[in-house]
């Protein structure tokens, strides 16, 4: 028996170890291939990028303020909102104050890479004035809206949001984006109004503004400030004149008065005229004017592109009625240009 224990101890011994080397052999390649697994998982995945549009322009506004007489810096797409909120109503529908958000960058675009200095101040690109394009601030806005100020200003920005780093062009250039109130039921070719011809600004029909609060206006000045204004003497004559000649889009183009002849646009200065569509009646001693359709007429409607937008159309059919053969184009472009230019 004492021969056998020793045999037995070895034999158990032997057996164990048969059992217990597989495991460690396999052990070691198992964490092994478990380490290679986690590591080349995360290589495996396309390296994360921050979302940014390629078209939004790395670009700021220096605009100077008439009431401070200050120059206020901000982004161009937050100078954009100011613009639209201060220059369409925010009730109009979203489609027309996508496209006034569409001119407005285009405007300040081509004033940023073709600027013209005159009547701007140093170190600002333009004034908040009609001059270039009126603009208030946050602040401001908040002032004149008060307890409406949250809506309107969420729908705007909105606008601005959806038409980000876009602006109009022709011939891959920024347009000049002009934009008015009301027509007489045609826009204005531009060289009718300012003696220069622009390809994208003729003259179209626009029937949704007759529905403008501003399409009628009427005006009543005595005969003696009518004279003077236009250095004029109707009292011997009797005569008020006479129009001689309209633009393609109803406008006056030539009226002759006392013997003396006159633009259209020249008397809608003197007189101070909602627009050059007019008539007029002496009774009296007073003339009193007659008035269809409110500004320059030039571009778009900004109460035909609501209408237009009433009836279903989209900001890209409205800016392409009243600009003719633009298209829409990212602004980055021209920024990249100017960047490039200057190195």
């Amino acid at each position: 028996m004492k021969q056998l224990k020793p045999l037995l101890f070895t034999s158990a011994l032997l057996i164990a170890v048969s059992f217990l080397v597989p495991s460690l052999l396999v052990l070691p390649f198992s964490k092994e291939k478990t380490t290679v697994e986690l590591d080349e998982q995360p290589a495996k995945l396309p390296p994360k990028k921050t979302a940014q549009p390629a078209t939004q322009p790395s670009a700021e506004v220096a605009v100077y303020r008439t009431t401070t007489k200050s120059v206020e810096k901000l982004p161009l797409e937050e100078y954009v909102v100011g613009v639209v909120a201060s220059e369409m109503p925010a009730d109009f529908e979203e489609e027309a104050l996508k496209a006034q958000a569409l001119t407005a960058r285009t405007y300040i675009v081509n004033q940023l890479v073709n600027p013209e200095n005159s009547q701007v101040p140093e170190n600002a690109n333009v004034t908040d004035t009609v001059l270039h394009q009126v603009f208030k601030n946050k602040k401001e806005l908040k002032l004149q809206w008060g307890k409406d100020f949250e809506w309107r200003l969420e729908k705007i920005v909105k606008a601005v949001k959806a038409t980000e780093g876009k602006v109009l062009t022709y011939h891959n250039k920024p347009i000049t984006a002009s934009f008015f109130s009301t027509s007489n039921g045609y826009t204005e070719s531009a060289e009718d109004y300012w003696d220069k011809p622009v390809p994208y600004l003729k003259s179209v029909e626009s029937p949704w503004d007759s529905h403008s609060p501003k399409f009628n206006d009427q005006k009543v000045i005595s005969v003696k400030e009518f004279q003077q204004r236009l250095n004029v003497n109707i009292e011997k004559s009797g005569d008020v004149g006479t129009i001689t000649a309209r633009t393609p889009g109803k406008k006056v183009a030539a009226v002759t008065i006392g013997g003396k002849s006159f633009t259209g646009r020249e008397v809608r200065e003197k007189l101070d005229l909602k627009s050059t569509d007019f008539k007029w009646e002496r009774k009296g001693n007073s003339i009193i004017i007659n008035t269809k359709g409110y500004g320059h007429g030039v571009g778009m409607s900004q109460y035909g592109a609501n209408g237009m937008a009433k009836e279903g159309k989209k900001f890209d059919d409205i800016v392409t009625h009243y600009y003719q053969g633009v298209s829409i184009s990212n602004a980055s472009q021209f920024f990249d240009k100017t960047v490039a230019s200057t190195q």
